[in-house]
């Protein structure tokens, strides 16, 4: 089966760390982020990859090469500027004649990509995001009121759940006639579906999900992940 994984962004919020490496190419406990990204891949039955590169791309080139080393077959698309991620998959419409998964190469998680390809299957539509399913407490109690601002129950210090989108995607081929140079999945091409009345369905989850963002946060993850390791939960 086919994916692509988003590396070419210059990782702005993690400087000084991505100054001289990628963000993707952070280690965390002993290999960079980008690999426990490629085997989870592997793991779930995807073997036909291409990288999506621009920013210090010889690092993620060089280590990688084909993808032999980790079984898998790699290819490299390079971007040329700021292409946003959707424009960065875009010269690869040809190589993308089934559907395919798309996500970025920063993020680690444990989430099922056979079970939410067979969920884009069975539901059919355009596209399927991966939707983490979160929960943030408020630090304060919180009143209801009806109509006429009169008080109808308390709720002490709530969870909000929110459905984050996880930056995981399910295509089909048809996908790439919605897409336009320099534009980003959540911020133009979705929109863009959703005015046209396309389908996009919403894979929920629960398994880990991580975005290392800071980094003050790249260094709480990296000691949890070293943890994690050792106990096998990234194998």
């Amino acid at each position: 089966m086919k994916a692509i994984i988003c590396c070419g962004g210059q990782g702005t919020r993690l400087r000084p760390l991505t100054y001289s490496t990628p963000k993707p190419m952070l280690p965390l406990g002993g290999k960079p982020i980008l690999e426990y990204v490629v085997r989870h891949l592997k793991k779930n039955g995807f073997d036909d990859i291409y990288m999506t590169v621009g920013y210090l791309k010889e690092q993620i080139m060089d280590y990688f090469g084909n993808g032999s080393k980790l079984g898998v077959k790699i290819q490299y698309a390079i971007e040329e500027g700021e292409a946003g991620t959707a424009g960065s998959i875009a010269p690869l419409k040809k190589w993308a004649n089934e559907p395919f998964v798309v996500q970025m190469g920063d993020h680690l998680s444990r989430l099922n990509l056979r079970k939410m390809r067979e969920f884009h299957k069975k539901a059919g539509g355009i596209a399927t995001v991966a939707l983490k399913r979160t929960g943030v407490p408020l630090e304060y109690g919180v009143a209801k009121v009806d109509d006429s601002n009169r008080i109808v129950s308390f709720e002490e210090k709530p969870i909000v759940r929110n459905l984050v989108n996880a930056g995981v995607y399910v295509f089909e081929p048809k996908i790439f006639d919605y897409i336009k140079p320099k534009e980003d999945f959540a911020k133009n091409v979705f929109p863009r579906l959703l005015a046209g009345k396309q389908q996009i369905g919403g894979f929920v989850f629960d398994e880990y999900w991580l975005d290392i963002g800071r980094p003050a946060d790249y260094e709480k993850i990296n000691e949890m992940v070293t943890v994690m390791e050792m106990v096998g939960e990234l194998e």
